[in-house]
């Protein structure tokens, strides 16, 4: 709607004087684009996040801007951002934050194999040694590394079957143990 009256407004006020309205159209499509990227931008860094609530018994995590829900865990000690898959069969590490949370994934033996949304990937088994959100703590938790240029760490099943209920509440997901 704001396009509209702001084109509408320049159509008639650069009637006649094409190239200083061309111009200002462009001037006009730059700031609405720098402000979009600066909302999405904010959304990614301040937008909501997961809530550990009574001691760690219960998890919320709002979905983000794309709908998935992203929730962050401090493995050994160091904060690694995960998409909640409940199609993955386990928790799949990028080879980034594998690196991250101590494991050198140039020594790791890539033996397994997951099939993806971009085909098959070769996996190296891990075990974590310290998973924790919040207050909650697991330990020697398997996983995965991906041995592919996947971005995201993936939180699967093989994780989330340590909750006594997983539950969506339209834009919430709710972890309980």
């Amino acid at each position: 709607m704001l396009l509209v009256v702001i084109g509408g407004a320049m159509v008639f006020e650069f009637a006649g004087r094409g190239g200083r309205a061309l111009r200002a159209l462009l001037m006009w499509a730059v700031i609405i684009a720098g402000l979009a990227a600066g909302y999405d931008w904010w959304q990614q860094t301040y937008g909501p996040r997961q809530q550990v609530l009574e001691n760690g018994a219960r998890i919320e995590v709002p979905a983000g801007p794309g709908g998935h829900f992203h929730l962050e865990a401090v493995l050994n000690g160091t904060p690694i951002d995960f998409i909640v898959d409940t199609g993955a069969t386990s928790v799949a590490l990028s080879r980034d934050d594998a690196r991250a949370i101590g494991l050198d994934p140039d020594t790791l033996r890539f033996g397994g194999q997951a099939v993806t949304a971009n085909g098959r990937v070769a996996t190296a088994p891990v075990t974590i040694a310290e998973f924790a959100i919040g207050d909650a703590v697991d330990r020697d938790v398997r996983a995965v590394v991906i041995d592919s240029a996947l971005q995201d760490s993936l939180l699967g099943m093989s994780y989330l079957r340590r909750f006594a209920r997983v539950s969506f509440e339209g834009d919430l997901l709710i972890l309980e143990r």
